[in-house]
């Protein structure tokens, strides 16, 4: 299972907030649906719920596909008018069988109001009881109650206004002060009762999840308004309004509509209604038409599109909302993915160092590393987009262009009996269960590999199914059938482990893998990020071959590369990408060019402005998220605006006071400012809150040790390293306090205890040649000195 992680930040603006509750209860947003539920306009108690994009996933088992992609298409056209919406009502007498497909669908009921027809829950005066809160779900006449622990622990009732989901759980949308709408974090389970359904049940029922913890339900994680809106109803704009702390959300249409795919019609349904629509003129900004034809060549066993797809705006439509991203500025239809938002890469916990799906990532993000992706597949080929279901059933799907002959047979898959091991999908997109009860396959359609199991532990189809076996077993069983994988010592996944774990013997391959034009786009920018982290010294002589990328993702990793540089070096490397086409590939610039002097802009100041301009209006359009304060506060702190930075750190915690990456960086601030006294009270006011965050137990060392407080700089040092996951850079700071402090021997036992678990880290081999050096031991000294030698000139660095 996976939702939302306490801690985590990933530079995407991705980690949802915890947002305290203001006045004013209601905003306006306009229905207009024009098909079963009819438009209108009124007042609605639109508050905030549901999740950030960390936690979008505590919410979309309605959301489902796919893509990666930049081309205009050549059948878009350009009205000469700005389109306006109408409503699925207009479309519904033209398009008969697509308007049928989508009634009923996961994308028609993504949000509803409450009635007797949409609730599932049992609200019979049914109680739940969680870590001693009792719940009580409740009716009056046709208006439904929840009475549960509001943010302050105390029992309330809430009214029930919207409904999020049918299937595989319903949630259900509580108002809140500010015109936030919250998802209540106790599901119902809509499954049948043989499955284990028709229940109540909390999304987090093996922790204690209660009162003033940021994954409460009344907190950002489960905001409507901030991250959920975007994807389950049609042209939502979020309205927050950073003054008051309120907002007024509004959308065109409550649910997934038309033109949620396909933009605004009003001038297609102008068009259709003077007879003048054609391939050229459509009226709609793109073409969302991309299955193209498939053919199989003479004794061919897989088919082959006719013409190469030339343009993914079919599933970087998709991608908008089943990808694991955050969003930018306003999406626009027709424009690239990240030119309205921020993509995810392959990293922990994301994904597995495979890249299979880990964390929810949803289905974009392992959909663009598959072949399929590379083969031409679009998420149509396989869904029908407007019912959500596949276009065939079981295999069949494959079977389009996967002969059956060859590949739906025992000799390929290896399985004799009808079952799970007989299906496609069972060995090539295994599923994973988020939410509780929602599985979900991995679109990347890989081949399994329990080697990789065994090297870096991520998971493997075989054992996901033979779950009483080990990897061991699955790949004596692949062995003992003739199948061998070549390259396993160079693969990806085990380079991307070992850079996890600071080890820079990984950086050929990391290279390879960023320069391999047959690589997916997504996992070349996901190892130039992994080589900037490690190594960042590396990527110097390759930053103007990976900015030439035609490719945004690979830019935007090449410029996040960029930024070990001195600024002045940045700038003329960056210049090209200063007026980039796609939006986040600039956002990217401006932080990268944050710190630069105006002395050293020269020519190119005029540009920088402009950079820096949009830069801070895409972001105050999100306030509202905690990392995004964070973010921005980094950048004001770039341009030495300093008491902005602090409004926007104290801002953050005030939504999320378990925020570590607010905390350590205000307290940072304070430091930088001499006001240690704040900077200890920001740093013990956390850790009082969130007492293992091995971040603010190691900004806390330091701030001992610089206040001539040794001992319980060491006691903090080792309470961080404790809480570190991999033994690494916690670690071998505690070394060196051991060493400075007089304990050596402590010093070499956590060199020691690192080396094992984490080899290949030069800081570490350099300690510990020198500290065994010291204590008379030359022949480990000598040892070390020839280790570190090889790990050097593996990682290219001699």
């Amino acid at each position: 299972m996976s939702f939302p992680k306490l801690q985590y930040q990933n530079g995407y603006g991705v980690s949802p907030s915890v947002q305290p509750q203001c006045q004013s209860p209601f905003a306006e947003a306009r229905m207009t649906n024009g098909g079963r539920r009819a438009g209108h306009d009124r007042l609605i108690p639109c508050t905030r719920s549901a999740l950030s994009q960390c936690a979008t996933r505590l919410l979309s088992a309605l959301l489902l596909c796919v893509g990666c992609g930049f081309a205009v298409s050549s059948a878009a056209t350009t009205p000469a008018m700005v389109a306006d919406y109408v409503g699925n009502g207009a479309c519904a007498n033209c398009h008969e069988q697509a308007t049928a497909d989508w009634t009923d669908s996961h994308h028609d009921l993504a949000m509803q109001e409450a009635t007797p027809d949409t609730i599932l829950g049992d609200f019979d005066n049914a109680q739940f009881n969680y870590h001693g809160v009792t719940t009580t779900f409740s009716r009056r006449g046709d208006d439904y109650f929840i009475t549960t622990d509001n943010a302050k622990g105390a029992l309330q009732t809430f009214p029930v206004n919207y409904v999020f989901g049918v299937e595989p759980l319903q949630q259900y949308l509580l108002p809140l002060p500010g015109g936030r709408l919250q998802a209540l974090a106790i599901a119902w389970d809509t499954r049948p009762v043989q499955a284990g359904g028709q229940r109540w049940y909390h999304l987090y029922e093996e922790e204690p999840v209660l009162a003033g913890n940021p994954l409460h339900w009344t907190g950002g994680y489960f905001n409507w308004n901030t991250s959920c809106a975007e994807c389950h109803s049609t042209d939502v704009k979020k309205r927050y309004n950073a003054e008051t702390d309120q907002f007024t959300t509004h959308y065109e249409q409550i649910d997934v509509g038309c033109e949620a795919c396909h933009g605004p019609g009003s001038t297609h349904q102008q068009l259709a209604q003077k007879g003048a629509l054609s391939p050229e003129r459509t009226g709609f900004e793109m073409s969302l038409s991309a299955r193209g034809v498939w053919q199989w060549s003479e004794g061919a066993s897989i088919a082959r599109r006719t013409e190469a797809l030339d343009n993914t705006l079919q599933i970087d439509t998709c991608g908008r909302c089943h990808a694991r991203r955050s969003t930018l500025g306003d999406y626009h239809p027709g424009r690239p993915l990240l030119d309205t938002h921020r993509l995810a890469l392959i990293d922990t916990p994301l994904y597995w160092p495979d890249g299979q799906i880990r964390d929810e990532v949803y289905v974009y993000g392992s959909f663009i590393q598959s072949k399929m992706h590379q083969a031409g597949v679009v998420c149509t080929n396989c869904h029908n987009p407007h019912s959500n279901e596949l276009v065939a059933e079981g295999n069949a799907v494959c079977g389009q262009c996967h002969t059956a002959t060859q590949y739906d047979t025992p000799s390929h898959h290896r399985h004799t009996a009808k079952g799970a091991g007989t299906a496609c999908v069972g060995c090539h997109m295994p599923s994973q269960i988020y939410m509780g009860v929602d599985a979900r396959r991995d679109h990347s359609m890989r081949i399994p590999r329990p080697d990789l199991s065994l090297s870096t532990g991520s998971p493997n189809a075989c054992n996901q199914c033979h779950t009483e076996e080990s990897a061991n077993w699955a790949y004596s069983a692949l062995l003992d059938w003739g199948v061998r994988f070549t390259g396993q010592r160079n693969h990806p996944a085990r380079a991307f482990h070992a850079a996890d774990r600071g080890d820079v013997r990984a950086t050929p391959v990391l290279l390879e893998t960023a320069n391999n034009q047959a690589n997916s786009a997504l996992l070349r920018a996901s190892a130039i990020s992994h080589l900037s982290a490690l190594i960042p010294e590396r990527t110097a002589s390759y930053l103007s071959l990976w900015l030439s990328s035609p490719d945004p993702l690979i830019r935007q990793a090449a410029i996040e590369a960029a930024g070990h540089l001195p600024p002045e070096q940045r700038l003329p490397i960056l210049t090209p990408v200063l007026e980039d086409p796609v939006l986040g590939v600039r956002m990217m610039t401006a932080e990268q060019l944050a710190d630069l002097s105006a002395a050293s802009m020269k020519g190119q100041a005029e540009q920088i402005a402009a950079l820096n301009k949009e830069y801070r209006e895409v972001q105050s359009q999100h306030l509202d998220m905690p990392s995004v304060l964070a973010q921005l506060s980094r950048f004001q702190l770039a341009q030495g605006e300093t008491s902005a930075a602090e409004a926007g750190l104290l801002s953050a915690l005030e939504k999320n006071p378990q925020s570590s990456i607010a905390r350590v960086n205000l307290a940072d601030l304070y430091r930088s400012l001499g006001d240690e006294g704040a900077a200890r009270a920001i740093l013990e006011e956390g850790l009082a809150l969130s007492a293992d965050d091995g971040a603010m137990w190691f900004s806390k060392a330091l701030l001992e040790i610089r206040d001539g407080n040794p001992q319980a700089g060491l006691k903090a040092l080792e309470t961080a390293a404790t809480l570190e996951e991999t033994p690494g850079y916690y670690h071998y700071v505690l070394a060196v306090a051991q060493n400075d402090q007089g304990h050596l021997d402590k010093a070499l036992a956590t060199l020691h205890h690192i080396h094992n678990m984490a080899p290949g880290q030069p800081t570490v081999l350099s300690a510990l040649m020198q500290y065994s050096n010291t204590a008379g031991d030359r022949p480990a000294a000598e040892r070390y000195r020839e280790e570190l030698r090889a790990t050097l000139q593996a990682a290219g660095l001699q």
